[in-house]
């Protein structure tokens, strides 16, 4: 007799009714492989959670909101559509005025500085790349702001690319309108990301030039702190001394060496110390009006041609400023070619970001010959700046199609051989400016000790 087993139906898993609860809703409106839009809902705990289950399923998100409220609660994609002209062109129109007021003019306004946006965009970069929108991205960024001054000023410039991304407008052009905050370089990287569909890709290697940076102006500006701090140091003690001490040591000469003459070092050094006493307003004021009138001569055009000629070709930052210039020549040129900046708009950049004149006109004669079908290679050779190991290695890269990564190459090498410059020059500062403070100190010491031997002799008799 055949026996058959009744099987029971298996009862459904029990779901955590506190997830069932936090669960909503949400409409979405996104693109597939093919460019169609697609319109439909999804269940998911927030926003957030949405989005990443659409990506999942291979959706591009363009609008993401919780069902049952209104749509301008919504979590916009990396291209909203332009669907309410009004608000379009009221949200374009405010933040141009607020990015280009007088507040902008006066560089008064809010800005986000160049430490706090490299790991900014590397944040940016890192989210794009799990698949969160750009306008979600945005905001998170902008949510995660602190209450403190500079976070202020980011989270103000954020609110103002927000607005401008949601509007309808592209990020690059967004971040133009905040010209204090992204430079030339930042808004040709992220045009050059947009066209081509890489956006995340190119702030990584945005942040990447960006903390190289960094890392280079803080060995730069480390090297130069410890001889300053002497210099300043040194400058102060020996003002001290001939304001303070030296005048009591000169009186007390007169009255005990009254008709006997000093040694000349002696009197040389009275003699400073009264013309620093009687004139220390013209001595000070002239010191500050040199530094004034240079300042002023530098930011004009002669000018900076002369400051900027006279530190490439005279000792003894010649050689440091060289390999500096060079470095972030090929770093710039090659991270802008690489992420696929036409030549003619990579070096338009470059003019723009570059602070040497000599380097800035030569880069001008590189983009009118390139604009002219010639090669990047041969203006380099009039140039003082650039070594003829670097225009032949430029010229090889130009002839075999590779000339991105042999520039960052060359920006690699010549960035070791900064280091290497500045380590150089530290421990060659050292030892001279103790020298320096040696000949200063002891010079007056000495000064003041000569005539106590006749003194000693006078009692003595």
């Amino acid at each position: 007799m055949a026996m058959s087993s009744l099987s029971r139906p298996t009862p459904p898993p029990q779901q955590n009714s506190t997830q069932q609860r936090a669960r909503e809703k949400f409409e979405y409106l996104a693109m597939d492989d093919g460019g169609r839009e697609l319109r439909g809902t999804v269940m998911a705990v927030d926003e957030v959670a949405a989005v990443t289950k659409l990506t999942a399923q291979g959706l591009f998100p363009i609008e993401v909101w919780s069902k049952g409220k209104k749509s301008d609660a919504k979590v916009a994609g990396k291209a909203a559509p332009k669907r309410d002209r009004t608000r379009e062109e009221m949200a374009q129109s405010r933040t141009p005025s607020r990015a280009r007021g007088i507040g902008q003019f006066l560089g008064l306004g809010a800005t986000i500085r160049p430490k706090h946006l490299a790991p900014m965009t590397r944040q940016l970069a890192t989210m794009l790349d799990a698949g969160l929108p750009l306008l979600l991205s945005l905001r998170t960024l902008q949510e995660q702001c602190g209450r403190g001054p500079t976070q202020r000023s980011i989270k103000e410039v954020l609110q103002d690319l927000v607005r401008c991304v949601e509007s309808g407008m592209p990020f690059s052009d967004a971040l133009s309108l905040h010209p204090r905050s992204f430079s030339q370089l930042y808004v040709g990287l992220v045009r050059a990301g947009e066209a081509a569909g890489a956006l995340e890709e190119v702030l990584n290697r945005l942040a990447e030039y960006m903390e190289k940076s960094q890392r280079m102006r803080k060995k730069i500006k480390s090297g130069m702190t410890y001889p300053v701090v002497v210099l300043v140091i040194a400058t102060a003690i020996t003002l001290g001394l001939m304001m303070g001490v030296v005048p009591q040591f000169a009186e007390m000469f007169d009255e005990l060496l009254e008709g006997v003459p000093l040694p000349l070092l002696t009197q040389f050094v009275i003699e400073i110390s009264k013309a620093l006493m009687e004139h220390s307003v013209l001595f000070f004021g002239t010191i500050i009006a040199f530094f004034v009138v240079l300042k002023l001569l530098i930011r004009t055009r002669r000018g900076r041609y002369i400051y900027d000629w006279s530190i490439v070709t005279f000792p003894p930052f010649r050689s440091l400023v060289r390999k500096i210039s060079v470095a972030r020549f090929c770093s710039t040129l090659g991270t802008l070619l690489d992420a696929g900046v036409p030549i003619l708009d990579a070096l338009h950049i470059l003019v723009a970001t570059s602070t040497n004149v000599l380097l800035t006109r030569t880069v001008q004669e590189i983009h009118t010959c390139v604009s002219e079908g010639d090669k990047v290679a041969r203006p380099l050779n009039s140039c003082k700046i650039f070594p003829k190991m670097v225009v032949r290695m430029i010229d090889v890269g130009e002839k075999t199609g590779a000339l991105p990564g042999m520039l960052k190459r060359i920006a690699k090498a010549y960035e070791e051989e900064v280091e290497m410059a500045l380590e150089a020059m530290i421990s060659l500062i050292e030892p001279l400016m103790i020298c320096f403070l040696a000949v200063m100190i002891g010079g007056i010491v000495l000064a003041l000790f000569l005539p106590l031997i006749k003194i000693i002799e006078n009692l003595g008799v």
